[in-house]
């Protein structure tokens, strides 16, 4: 190993089919390093590969020439996975069901850090949420606590590690801590807040860190209250060309100059405010939907007792804001009738609709009125079907030819069209490749309405950019957007989204 970087060649197969090969994947001793890259990719299974974490009996893994089963007795694997930690990117893989969360943060070495009420505090900001108290008496379940709660705790075990880590007077050389996906659960304040915490405990002693996320957001926290860090600082990101995985130097200022680009170009937005006519209402949505034994409640503004009704016009992006699990989700499935409400009352255009109505008229509004792009593309793709069945038998205007879907996948995925292509199945594409086309699919279709939740998940920058500005297109051409995302900064530049506030009663 090298006294500056870690230095990983790695293959990885199942019964003799190539899953990950990357030749050259780095990782720089004592620093903080941000991994980006499309879903799927295998940024993933390559961390799990180097922290040890892979089954030899299932996989057939090599790592810097080493068979899987002698690496993970090495001194490297060894020593990180005794004094570093692992914090995975669906945290109930580690929660035990079967053990409180306060045991479970006291269990092995995590008992020997004192500083677990500040740790706890740093992360919940005690005055904004439920009592820390009452959680650390849960068995974690399935919805109990929340996936974001779950999030923190694991975060929680890992900062406890990592104090360890500073305290200890020769602490290991092989020390790691790898973050994956750590604030996928989170929103921004919580987001920002761990991001504050691993930052002051790194200015402490530094530690050498991956941390894996598609939020490209958190370049401008670093470069705006994080300054002193940027030095210690490492921006990558994970591409997969011709079949193999290459790590490349991602710079900040590409995306931070975007954003201010963004930011600076005049928009056509608020002229139109001034010009809005009752006849531009695509949809209007009515404040106090009962679902799950709790009322949904919009208002115009944050932490309004006014409710106000959803109400989108043609050329309008209304971007639905909401912490965590609160219901954004819900109401888009509302919206859309794949879930029923009491006291539902919408206006679509001229057609109105209640909680009476049958579901078959509401089938037929799908695709022709109003379309939907899933937070997780595998609920809304056939997974058996091939990439060039996949807008089969959808309501497409006459201009929606196969050759105008040809144009479009290969604008939105460069290089990859080819037969091979178009006739794999969608259940093998990464997780990115299914993103792009489950908005491709909708954002091609002529509704007036178009309801986008979590559009970015998954994307890389490159896509990012492509699908923000097929989503402009959409707006100019006149159609109403409802937005929803964590994405905040990115849609925030634009300038051109209004907003409405969701909260949930009754819980």
């Amino acid at each position: 190993m090298s006294n500056r970087t870690f230095p990983y060649q790695i293959h990885i197969s199942s019964q003799g089919k190539l899953l990950v090969e990357a030749d050259r994947f780095d990782i720089p001793r004592h620093q903080i390093t941000f991994l980006f890259g499309e879903s799927g990719i295998g940024k993933s299974i390559i961390s799990k590969a180097i922290y040890g974490l892979l089954d030899p009996q299932e996989l057939d893994v090599v790592v810097n020439g080493i068979p899987y089963e002698g690496y993970l007795k090495t001194r490297h694997v060894v020593d990180m996975q005794a004094d570093g930690f692992f914090v995975f990117q669906e945290p109930s893989s580690h929660l035990n069901p079967l053990m409180k969360l306060q045991d479970q943060l006291r269990e092995g070495t995590l008992a020997q850090a004192r500083t677990e009420p500040d740790i706890l505090s740093q992360l919940w900001e005690t005055t904004r949420g439920t009592g820390i108290k009452e959680l650390l008496r849960v068995y974690p379940q399935p919805h109990r606590p929340s996936g974001g709660e779950k999030q923190r705790f694991l975060l929680a075990m890992a900062f406890k590690k990592i104090e360890l880590y500073i305290i200890h007077a020769s602490p290991s050389e092989q020390t790691m801590f790898v973050f994956d996906e750590p604030t996928g659960s989170l929103d921004n304040v919580t987001r920002n807040l761990f991001l504050a915490f691993l930052f002051n405990q790194f200015r402490r002693r530094p530690f050498t860190t991956l941390l894996i996320t598609h939020d490209y957001s958190m370049i401008s926290e670093v470069f705006k209250f994080h300054t002193d860090l940027v030095d210690s600082i490492v921006f990558k990101e994970l591409t997969l060309n011709k079949n193999r995985l290459q790590l490349n130097e991602f710079s900040p200022q590409s995306y931070l100059k975007w954003i201010k680009t963004n930011q600076d170009t005049p928009s056509s937005h608020k002229a139109r405010k001034s010009r809005r006519s009752p006849k531009d209402i695509l949809l209007r949505l009515e404040s106090g939907i009962s679902v799950f034994g709790r009322r949904l409640i919009l208002s115009r503004y944050a932490r309004s007792k006014n409710v106000s009704p959803l109400i989108i016009r043609r050329h309008q992006i209304v971007y639905l804001n909401a912490p965590s699990g609160v219901g954004k989700t819900t109401l888009a499935k509302l919206i859309m009738g794949l879930m029923r409400g009491q006291d539902f009352d919408m206006h679509l255009g001229e057609i109105h609709l209640t909680d009476a109505t049958p579901t078959q008229f509401w089938q037929q509004l799908w695709g022709r009125k109003m379309g939907m792009v899933f937070q997780h593309a595998d609920e809304a793709l056939n997974l058996n079907a091939r990439v060039k069945d996949i807008f089969a038998g959808l309501p497409y205007p006459e201009h929606i030819t196969s050759d105008y879907v040809h144009r479009m996948l290969e604008e939105h995925f460069p290089s990859e069209v080819d037969y091979s292509f178009l006739n794999r199945p969608i259940k093998y594409l990464s997780g990115g490749q299914k993103q792009r086309l489950n908005l491709l699919r909708t954002l091609s279709l002529d509704t007036e309405l178009l309801i986008l939740d979590e559009p970015l998940n998954g994307l890389d920058f490159v896509s990012i950019k492509k699908m923000i500005d097929l989503l402009l297109t959409k707006q100019e051409e006149g159609k109403g957007i409802l937005l929803i995302s964590h994405n905040e900064e990115i849609f925030d530049s634009l300038g051109t989204a209004d907003r409405v506030y969701l909260r949930a009663e009754g819980e």
